[in-house]
């Protein structure tokens, strides 16, 4: 049996949460959350997210395949001390390094924890050769850093933080203002009607992504419809639409209506 991922492209920006309670629903993913959230504000999307078992085959295959496809990976989870927590080991085998005891990071678990560092808390500082840290204001126990590959823990107040200073340093160039999200809002079209213009729209603008997202909810349907991608293409794909939907005779709301 294959307990790989496929061989899907794993370029981008990428998203990992590791841990069974993710999977089995015992804990609720809110890293995933913080990244879009936090990328939004540099006019940047996740190109993919990966929740996985804490399951070793199945992590070192896809750090090996991010790795290979030259992704920035944000992986949260499994970095801790238990036999459970399997990441720090497998990041070491997709990297191609062995697992050794870091200095500093040793001397910040030390210096946290002093004799209740050892014999267990210490091996969290048993990371891949020629790691970099990534410094935890929380606790001082550290994550680590593999070549554009930030490795963080499952706790969000803990990981959270750290994922802002890496948003801050190591990755404070990581931006392209060039990209943005555009929508509008239509009451009660259904999105049947408007298949032919989405698809005239995609053929018109290839290098752009569309999104149709309709709200059910509601006394009254509504419909969200727009483009993400380069300025300049989305604008003018805006303003066609606009023009298109208004032929129709159809009204537009630039926000979401009451």
């Amino acid at each position: 049996m294959n307990e790989g991922l496929g061989n899907g492209a794993l370029a981008g920006i990428g998203v990992v949460v590791i841990g069974d309670e993710i999977l089995s629903g015992r804990r609720q993913d809110r890293h995933l959350a913080a990244v879009t959230e936090r990328l939004a504000d540099r006019g940047l999307v996740v190109d993919w997210a990966q929740f996985l078992p804490d399951r070793e085959i199945t992590i070192i295959d896809l750090l090996r395949r991010s790795r290979a496809d030259g992704a920035t990976v944000f992986c949260f989870g499994g970095i801790g001390a238990t036999p459970d927590d399997l990441t720090r080991a497998c990041a070491a085998k997709a990297f191609g390094r062995p697992l050794v005891r870091h200095p500093e990071a040793a001397a910040l678990i030390e210096s946290q924890f002093g004799e209740g560092a050892h014999p267990k808390r210490i091996l969290m500082a048993d990371l891949p050769e020629g790691a970099e840290l990534v410094p935890n204001p929380f606790n001082r126990v550290p994550g680590f850093a593999l070549e554009r590959h930030f490795f963080l823990p499952g706790f969000p107040e803990m990981a959270h933080a750290m994922l802002d200073n890496i948003l801050a340093g190591p990755l404070a160039g990581l931006g392209d203002a060039g990209y943005v999200e555009r929508s509008l809002w239509l009451i009660d079209t259904p999105e049947s009607e408007l298949v032919d213009l989405m698809e005239a729209f995609c053929a018109a603008h290839p290098a752009l992504r569309l999104f149709s997202l309709p709200v059910l909810s509601t006394e009254r349907r509504l419909l969200e419809l727009g483009f993400k991608g380069e300025r300049a293409e989305v604008e003018r794909a805006m303003t066609a639409l606009v023009a298109a939907l208004h032929e129709r005779e159809i009204t537009v709301h630039s926000q979401r209506p009451a």
